[in-house]
């Protein structure tokens, strides 16, 4: 009898409740049509009145946001030429938004994973009002693009990082799945890869092959972190082993999910894998380096947890504690519809440019947030973002 491995902790999104990453929620209000709006059309707003904000911010609307009259057009998504952009799935020198958690439809709160949304980046700006298109979006379903692990698709399908692994110039991204396991022995690899190409991802990912040599114990493969680890310019993986190790994998990677090389586990001293932020080469001897845990962190919180610098062999040498700081999140923009009090703000993405949140209410309603860095507030290690967002969008647009 096979038993399917329950469904996973989003570690990207969810630590306190990914993650990350990342990057879903519903029950009965949903947000049939969505507003999008920007810095770009705030003088536009409808609701007369005054769009000029505090500090000299303009304010990208004045009414709710997603309480928009019409839903979001698709448009195709661009086709790149590749660029150096980890997570530039498409290859157009844009970096894209990978979301996790997507408002399901009413009725279906109890249904499969709702996939894997993609919002591509834009050409409107640079630097800091470098923003996403919601326009231009893409979902990547589970039954779709997943791979079938002894005859069996995957029902959970959560990004857990975005990363070059065959050195093509797109971004690709590594998938945390649930492959079926009785129990006993050895579990199978529950990471898969989906390979990004001019027009984002095809086709169907492949299981990350983990050579035997490099894997340890009984325990699922997990937290996976891209980098060049042995600085031979070509991004590697380090995943977790069991009692606290990590297995090294070099890249570049072949379309078949295998690395070029691994060699066995070297000892973390914790269960979790995280990237150091902002450079991950925090001492700049030219290796990327890894931060181990105890627990899973979620982007934008402070925790504490200890350097394994990479090195010639990759990711094997202790280093000096680490800490993350915490991020100084905005105000979290009103959920239409959802009493103040009532919804809770996660952020996904925070960077030295843009800070990314969503806001959500179970699996029925939620809105994502862009937010463009203060230099004049931020700190040297908390940088601090303009309180007015450059764009909001709810996730009920994959909906269509």
């Amino acid at each position: 009898m096979r038993i399917r491995r329950a469904r996973r902790t989003r570690r990207i999104r969810r630590t306190a409740a990914r993650t990350a990453i990342t990057l879903s929620t519903c029950a009965a209000l949903l947000l049939p049509l969505t507003s999008c709006t920007d810095t770009d059309n705030a003088a536009s707003s409808s609701s007369g009145g005054s769009t000029e904000a505090k500090n000299g911010d303009t304010a990208p609307y004045t009414d709710a946001p997603g309480a928009g009259t019409s839903p979001v057009p698709r448009r195709a998504v661009p086709r790149g030429r590749g660029s150096r952009l980890p997570d530039d799935l498409n290859g157009d020198g844009h970096p894209d938004l990978v979301l996790n958690d997507l408002v399901k439809a009413a009725g279906d709160t109890y249904g499969d994973d709702a996939g894997i949304g993609i919002v591509y980046g834009t050409a409107a700006g640079s630097g800091a009002a470098r923003r996403f298109d919601p326009a231009v979006r893409q979902t990547l379903d589970p039954r779709e693009r997943g791979a079938r692990v002894d005859g069996v698709l995957p029902a959970a399908f959560d990004a857990e990082a975005a990363c070059d692994l065959d050195g093509d110039g797109f971004g690709d991204l590594i998938i945390a799945t649930d492959p079926p396991y009785n129990g006993i022995g050895r579990p199978p690899v529950p990471l898969q890869i989906l390979f990004g190409g001019p027009g984002g991802p095809t086709g169907r990912a492949v299981v990350l092959r983990i050579p035997a040599k490099a894997r340890a114990g009984d325990e699922w493969p997990d937290h996976p972190v891209c980098g060049d680890f042995d600085g031979d310019g070509e991004v590697d993986l380090a995943v977790t082993a069991s009692a606290g190790q990590v297995s090294f994998l070099r890249g570049p990677f072949r379309r078949t999910g295998a690395p070029r090389a691994a060699t066995a586990p070297v000892q973390a001293g914790g269960p979790v894998l995280a990237a150091p932020e902002p450079r991950s080469d925090v001492n700049g001897d030219g290796y990327d380096d890894l931060v181990v845990l105890p627990r899973a962190h979620a982007p934008g919180t402070a925790a504490r947890g200890t350097l394994l610098l990479g090195g010639p062999n990759g990711p094997e040498q202790p280093g000096a504690t680490y800490t993350f700081t915490a991020v100084r999140k905005p105000p979290a923009p009103r959920l239409p519809g959802v009493p103040d009090g009532k919804a809770t703000t996660e952020i996904l993405r925070a960077t030295d440019g843009y800070l990314v949140t969503r806001t959500h209410r179970a699996e029925s309603t939620d809105l994502i947030a862009t937010y463009a860095s203060d230099s004049k507030t931020s700190g040297p290690k908390a940088p601090a973002f303009r309180p007015h967002p450059l764009l909001t969008f709810s996730t009920a647009v994959f909906l269509d």
